[in-house]
């Protein structure tokens, strides 16, 4: 039928049967014209249908979109003409055939339909549609074939259709300009982001992110530089879908929870026996023992959570990408396996020299096709899957930070702030790996078939002796890596015990100094890392075997088939076709095979993750029923009939509370510890369990909580809380909370940066801060949880003044105040008295004292211990201690912010000590003093910008690493080993090549004997050293792995010693300005990157690079001329990877550096949950919360673009390769053999995933080098004075204990002030010194001095006649002790903590703890000495810490005491124990109490009086008190009139 239709022959095979061969005319106008015009008219009402429905608004008209349609115009008159043309010709006779009438006509119509798509698409994000692209192809590369015909008939001299083929001609000039300009992008004004205006074209082969690489490569990278992400993966979107879909799944989960927990119950009801309800009777022991039982049910009934719901839903949310990336991974599988086949055409074809040469062209072109549609499948294939990856990880991220903030009480009991930040960012990241392999199931399976199907066709049932060794090697592999699996996870111990010891010596670093401890806790550390480095060998020694196998199988099953082929069958003749297309197929089956386990391993992890994550996210929300909001309410809060509980397990812990409380009223709540007052205030903001009744609020809450919670961000910005900036509300707010003179001293005033969990503030600053955020808030109730317990009693009052009192900035709000100030209780306008959970009492002061109940009861006991002025001393360690109870454990904070601190505190006593002078003995207002103060602080504000900046900023390097640092690893591996572990890579690469060219020898064999007449001999001959080829490439990499392994557990070794060597010789200046997390982190990362990844990289590196080069090396040797296309290939190659490493390390950079902050946030929010709750700011935060990821995910995408484009580029270089091999196969046939050409392509196939894989590992050093760089760092830290020099002082030294200061002057850093400045006095043998001055006076510094943990900037100080500058610090500071002033200890043995050098007897330590009082606590222990402490001594009380500490010091027996009096909580009777023993035991010494109290000094010899660093008044306590200085005015203060008065 065709043939009439267009009057010539359709088809007929002898016209492929000649070397000139060519298509029937006829065949090449209907088939190959009708091909892309049926795929545009099938497909363009679906795409018009979809632009109509997602339309947005229609961009401007561009040259770019006129070019085109200009061009189609152009195409529309052609088609025109070729028809006009057609019927003048047509003279009536029906001689022209209606082809020629059908096919102008029907391009007439095409041509109009693309005018109107491409007009369409100006409604369009992305101009240019992916389908119009792909008909452009269709047109150009079915048009070739007519073009060539018509171009050899006019060649030939038939001329006869002139003008049709001058038409065709420019047509197809047009098809293929039009094509190029279709590749081009057009931008959109709407959108800056070009990933969604790249045209398809840029878009399959990612060269749109061509500019970003660019800019990249220029200068490094910023996050403005990274475009924003589309709409539809912004969280909010992704969230808004998956809530959808998650609402419906959990609730079907639900209910099917419901039924099992039915069904179960029905199945207990049978088995319960009766009469089992006595337990009331029985004592209490049993209702212990039903407790635990309890306990453990409720531990079994946790599992009834909705299960099997999350998969389901993440399924429903993201099908559609999944769906695509099934498809594209479906078309690279099957085209992967027409490899082979290719290859197997090709070698035939070298063998048989009749074919036509054009065949062989043809197979090299459809060889480059086949790789390029492989590559553009992949890669979009893995962009796909990690698009999946990220959507689904931030999708989780963000419904766990949901989830949190709306979590009940019950269910955040079961995590720690920890394990949620865990669930957010380990579980994440697990479904994120899955969702990237989760192909790989179905793909793995698909691959493995085929590849032993094909398999089974060249060689038959021999193959299953090849696929049986593959097989077989799985379980080893598989018994090895649990192995190994067991051993990481033992180390993983090891490490996280080494850390903690770390984190230990880190935060009490000072003690390590004081005590010259460090030798021992440095054998500690060393101790454990030996252990973790022999794991580390042992682990290397497992990877070596697994590496080994994983080599020796590709070999060992080649070797065994062949054999078995060989051997089975006289007749079976491995010929190259065999040989080579089997060698392809084994290379595709090593892959799945290999990946399997390790999916099945990624998924049953991602299986507990889900678990986890299901078990989180169906958790019961907050049930706020309970509390009502009634706007039109008589009373602000009504609590009626209310119970509350923390926990449905227990009672109540508020019990039928009836409370009505006034708008406008002031409620102070009071009682014992553990009354139930922060109950009663949660109970309030809804935080807790309703049992019954319910409480009715009118208005917004705002709340001061008794722990104060700060974010990391400004004081400002702490304090506005997101509220708009009213300046002159702002300025009121901060005076009233007393927090003008802090921002005076702090550098920068209120836009200084507090660190994560308000570090450098001390804890009056936050609650003060806390306090100014609700006030500043302008809420109708406020609910104040003891804001004042942190403050100094002057500041207390001048707070409740200005704030909370009847004239207070909130007089007209209603105020429930907690509070243990019995002297404000008098200004308030009611009591509520709580004991248990229930109202004991309420009403006015005044009354309640009438009735002399339980809160007139309350009152005396306070007063019992208040001083003469009538302020209870239960205030008074209070800030100023706080501050300086800040100092040892200020992680952070470098001396001078907290001196600065306290220099506020004192100059704010000292102003008020001065005016108390002048004015006759009134107290001024503090904002009067605050005035007086003004004229000083002008001087301190401009010193103290050199000391603003507070913690050095992390250097984070840009650009390359130096080559130093290369060297720098590779030294502390050691040449020798790296020599020789270059040569066996070497050696394996040689074998290698051997081992195919053996092969080609062999396969050639089957031409010489034809198969019948076949010598064993020769067989085996041939057998036998393929084999042994095999075995020596086997053996050369398990030396060097081994080798490899022991050389990078001996760099670790060396790097971490020095590291730790250094950083414990560091200075104490060096810790207080590096945070404790940076220093840990060099031993917990960048250890752990130097010990497991980089030496993994460099293997792989190594085996990469050998591998490319062996091979570039066979294909050279077949044919020379293709060293001329490797040159110009590896410009292009070096020139790929250099762009790619630049911007993908600052992405991954920037990665890391947006990560953190989301994590930090997750873990600020939930800590401060209660207060985000109460003040309703849950959707800022969620938004706050989006924004964060939204960013983090915009750094991942493009870094997986980078990916992608490097990954597109490299398989185009790897692609070409194997085309040009293919090419001069076919161009040189005539020198070559089939088992050449074999051998050189199949080995060219494999070259692009190792080109690929070589640019990873070249980036990943270079990222994993970085840690060796930032090690390095450290172990160059300058180091503090020796710890024993030459000069030793005289055996017995210090014997007398006399102390004598030279002018002696001191600062904390060169940049700063003098804190000591120029001190001169003389301390007698056995004397006994009190220090005293205000807070900041330099009282700290002087011990400091002493034991030179700050050197001397002038001046000396003389220890029984040796100047202590002049000997080793350990010299010195084993010979004094100190009882500092915060107990610090360390996690280990009691034993250990008093004596970790094993000095003393046990004997001496029983005297020591009967003398510290604590023989009878140790000896009722279980363990005794050997009793653990816990990290930090949380398991012992603050009394107990400071007793082991007094304990210490009386093991050390040395003849100098200095004592940094301890301000932490220790209740008075052990105060008066430790002093009762300094004074018996240490009689014989010569003492030094720094004192914060003055009672305790009041006893002294003599007492030396500081301010501002210079002693100002030094006498006996008698002379003090009677001349009117300072002294006599701070024991004024604090209520001394006399020696005799200091009871307590």
């Amino acid at each position: 039928m065709l043939e009439k239709f267009c009057n010539s022959t359709f088809w007929n095979s002898s016209f492929l049967d000649s070397p000139e061969a060519d298509l029937p005319l006829c065949f090449e106008q209907t088939v190959l014209v009708w091909i892309p015009l049926g795929f545009l008219w099938l497909l363009a009402p679906w795409q018009l249908l979809h632009v109509y429905r997602s339309k947005i608004k229609r961009s401007s008209i561009t040259k770019l979109y006129l070019a085109k349609q200009v061009l189609v115009g152009f195409l529309l008159i052609l088609a025109a003409i070729e028809l006009v043309l057609v019927l003048t010709e047509d003279s009536g006779q029906a001689t022209v055939p209606a082809i020629r009438y059908t096919n102008p006509s029907l391009y007439l119509g095409t041509w109009l339909l693309v005018l109107l798509l491409q007009h369409s698409r100006r409604w369009c994000m992305q101009k240019d549609s992916w389908f119009l692209s792909v008909f452009w192809i269709l047109s150009v590369v079915c048009g070739v074939f007519q073009f060539q015909t018509l171009i050899r008939m006019l060649l030939n001299g038939n001329n006869s259709n002139l003008a049709y083929s001058c038409l065709f001609f420019i047509c197809y000039a047009l098809h293929v300009l039009i094509l190029i300009l279709s590749a081009f992008s057009e931008k959109d004004d709407s959108s800056n982001n070009p990933s969604l205006t790249a045209s398809f074209l840029s878009s399959i082969t990612f060269s749109w992110y061509d500019s970003t690489v660019l800019k990249g490569y220029k200068q490094p990278l910023t996050l403005e530089d990274v475009w924003d992400i589309d709409e539809k993966i912004k969280t909010k979107t992704l969230i808004s879908k998956f809530e959808k879909h998650m609402a419906g799944e959990l609730q079907k989960a639900r209910k099917a929870v419901q039924r099992r927990q039915r069904a179960r119950a029905q199945g207990e009801s049978r088995d319960r026996l009766p009469g089992l309800n006595k337990n009331q009777s029985q004592s209490r022991d049993i209702l212990v023992l039903e407790e635990v039982k309890k306990k453990k049910k409720k531990s079994g009934t946790t599992k009834n959570y909705p299960k099997a719901w999350l998969v389901k839903t993440l399924f429903k949310t993201f099908y559609v990408i999944f769906l695509k990336a099934f498809v594209l991974k479906l078309v690279h599988d099957l085209f992967m396996f027409l490899n082979p086949q290719l290859l197997k055409l090709i070698i035939s074809f070298a063998n048989n020299r009749d074919t036509y040469v054009w065949t062989g062209y043809l197979y090299s072109v459809l060889f480059f096709v086949v790789a390029l549609i492989q590559s553009l499948c992949l890669q979009n294939y893995f962009l796909l899957c990690f698009i999946l990856g990220v959507n689904v990880r931030s999708t989780i991220m963000a419904s766990v930070y949901k989830k949190a903030l709306t979590l009940s009480n019950q269910g955040r009991k079961q995590y720690t702030i920890g394990e949620t930040v865990n669930l957010m960012s380990v579980d994440a990241q697990k479904l994120m790996d899955v969702t990237i392999f989760i192909h790989l199931l179905w793909s793995n399976v698909l691959q493995i078939t085929l590849s032993i199907y094909f398999l089974w066709a060249e060689l038959g049932p021999s193959v299953l002796a090849g696929v049986g060794v593959m097989v077989l090697l799985i379980p080893i592999n598989g018994i090895l890596a649990t192995k190994s699996r067991a051993i990481q996870v033992k180390n993983m111990k090891n490490k996280d015990e080494r850390l903690k010891t770390m984190n230990e010596i880190l935060s009490g670093i000072k003690i390590l100094k004081y005590f010259a401890w460090e030798p021992s806790f440095k054998k500690q550390v060393h101790e454990l890392r030996k252990k973790e480095l022999k794991n580390l060998l042992t682990l290397g020694q497992m990877q070596s075997l697994m590496m080994f196998l994983l080599y020796l199988t590709p070999v060992l099953v080649s070797v065994i088939t062949f054999s078995v082929y060989t051997l089975v069958n006289s007749n079976n003749i491995l010929d190259a076709e065999k040989a080579f297309t089997s060698i392809t197929l084994f290379n595709i089956l090593r892959f799945p095979l290999g990946m399997l386990p390790m999916v099945i391993s990624s998924m049953l992890q991602a299986s507990v993750s889900t678990e986890r994550l299901e078990k989180y996210l169906g958790g019961d929300d907050l049930d706020t029923s309970a509390i009502r909001r009634d706007h039109n309410f008589d009373k602000a809060v009504q609590f009626s009939e209310a119970s509350f509980t923390w926990d449905r397990e227990m009672e109540a812990t508020i019990r039928d509370v009836n409370l009505d409380i006034m708008p406008g009223q002031l409620v102070a709540v009071v009682g014992t510890v553990g009354s139930g007052k922060s109950s009663l205030m949660s109970a309030m903001l809804g935080e807790m369990e309703n049992v019954h009744g319910h409480i009715t609020i009118k208005g917004t809450i705002a709340y001061v909580p008794q722990q104060s919670w700060i974010q990391n961000g400004t004081i400002k910005d702490n304090i506005l809380f997101g509220s708009e900036l009213d300046e002159k509300r702002y300025q009121q707010v901060l005076e009233a909370c007393a927090l003008l003179p802090d921002l005076k001293v702090l550098p920068g005033g209120d836009l200084v940066e507090i660190g994560e969990k308000g570090i450098n503030l001390s804890g009056g600053q936050k609650q003060r801060i806390s306090l100014a955020r609700a006030t500043y808030q302008n809420s109708d109730i406020y609910v104040l949880d003891d804001p004042l317990s942190a403050v100094d009693a002057h500041v207390g009052k001048h707070i409740f003044n200005k704030v909370l009192g009847p004239n207070g900035l909130l007089k007209d709000k209603t105020r429930l105040l907690i509070t243990h100030s019995i002297h404000f209780l008098p200004q308030v306008d009611e009591i509520v008295v709580l004991g248990n959970g229930t109202i004991l009492e309420k009403g006015p002061y005044s009354t309640l004292l009438a009735n002399k109940g339980v809160f007139a009861k309350i009152l005396k006991t306070f007063t019992k211990q208040t001083g003469p002025e009538g302020e209870a001393t239960v205030n008074e360690d209070s800030e100023e201690e706080d501050d300086h109870g800040l100092m040892p454990s200020m992680e952070e904070i470098p001396e001078e912010v907290a001196s600065l601190t306290m220099k506020r505190e004192n100059s704010l006593h000292r102003t008020l000590s001065r005016s108390s002078r002048s004015s006759s003995r009134h107290r001024k207002s503090l904002k009067n003093s605050l005035k007086t103060q003004n004229v000083n602080t002008l001087k301190e504000e401009e010193e103290l910008v050199k000391g603003q900046k507070l913690i050095k900023k992390e250097s984070v390097q840009t650009g390359k690493v130096k080559l130093a640092i290369y060297l720098k690893y590779l030294q502390a591996m050691g040449w020798c080993l790296i020599f020789f572990i270059i040569g066996a890579y070497v050696t394996n690469s040689v074998a290698y090549i051997g081992s195919n060219l053996w092969l080609s020898a062999w396969t050639n064999d089957s031409k010489t004997y034809n198969g019948t007449n076949y010598p064993a001999s020769q067989r085996d001959l041939r057998v036998g050293v393929y084999g042994a080829l095999g075995v020596a490439q086997g053996v050369s990499v398990l030396l060097a792995n081994l080798c490899s392994a022991y050389a990078s557990t001996h760099a670790s070794s060396i790097l971490h010693q020095q590291l730790l060597n250094n950083i414990l010789q560091a200075p104490m200046s060096f810790f207080d300005t590096t945070p404790t997390g940076r220093i840990v982190n060099r031993f917990a990362g960048d250890i752990s990157m130097v010990d497991d990844t980089l030496p993994m990289s460099l293997r792989s590196w190594i085996l990469c690079f050998l591998g490319i080069i062996s091979t570039l090396v066979m294909i050279c040797t077949a044919t020379p001329i293709f060293v001329i296309v490797i040159i110009p290939l590896g410009i292009i190659y070096t020139s790929v990877q250099m762009f790619y490493v630049a911007t993908s390390r600052q992405l991954k950079r920037l990665d890391s550096v947006t990560r953190s902050p989301i994590y930090s946030h997750f873990s600020e929010t939930v800590s401060g949950l209660s207060i985000i709750r109460a003040f309703e700011h849950q959707q800022r935060f969620l938004k706050h919360n989006e924004v964060g990821i939204d960013t983090n995910q915009k750094c991942v995408f493009s870094w997986i673009v980078s990916n992608r484009w490097l990954a597109i580029r490299l398989e185009l270089v790897g692609n070409l390769i194997v085309f040009f091999a293919s090419l001069m196969m076919v161009i040189y046939r005539a020198t070559l053999s089939g088992d050449t050409v074999g051998f050189v392509l199949s080995n060219a196939l494999n070259i692009t995933q190792t080109l690929n894989w070589l640019v990873r590992m070249t980036s990943e050093i270079e990222t994993n080098i970085v840690a060796v760089e930032r090690i390095n760092e450290y172990i160059k830290v300058e180091n503090e004075a020796p710890w024993v020099t030459d000069k030793r002082p005289p055996p017995g030294w210090p014997s007398k204990g006399e102390i004598r200061f030279n002018n002696y002057q001191v600062r904390y850093r060169p940049e700063l002030d003098l804190v000591l400045n120029g001190i001169t006095c003389d301390i007698r043998s056995t004397e006994k010194i009190g220090v005293v001055g205000r807070t900041g006076a330099g009282k700290s510094s002087l011990t400091n001095a002493l034991f030179r943990i700050l050197e001397a900037a002038g001046g000396q100080i003389i220890i029984d006649g040796v100047n202590i500058a002049s000997i080793g610090l350990h010299d010195l500071r084993e010979k004094l002790t100190i009882i500092p002033q915060d107990p610090i200890l360390f996690s280990g043995s009691l034993r250990m903590n008093l004596d970790p050098f094993n000095n003393h007897s046990d004997e001496e330590i029983w005297k020591a703890l009967e003398l510290a009082h604590l023989k009878s606590f140790v000896a009722g222990l279980q363990l005794g000495l050997s009793h653990q402490v816990t990290e930090a001594g949380d398991n012992l009380s603050i009394g107990q810490r400071q007793l082991l500490c007094l304990a210490r010091a009386l093991l050390r027996k040395s003849k100098i005491l200095i004592m940094d009096e301890a301000t932490a909580a220790v209740d008075i009777e052990t105060d008066h124990l430790i002093q009762m023993t300094i004074q018996k035991e240490f009689s014989h010494c010569t003492t030094i109490t720094i004192a914060h109290r003055l009672h305790t000094v009041m006893d002294s010899d003599r007492i030396m009086v500081l301010d501002k660093g210079k002693i100002v008044e030094y006498g006996t306590p008698d002379e003090l008190l009677t001349n009117s200085g300072p002294f006599y005015l701070m024991a004024k203060e604090a209520g001394i009139e006399n020696v005799n008065s200091t009871s307590f």
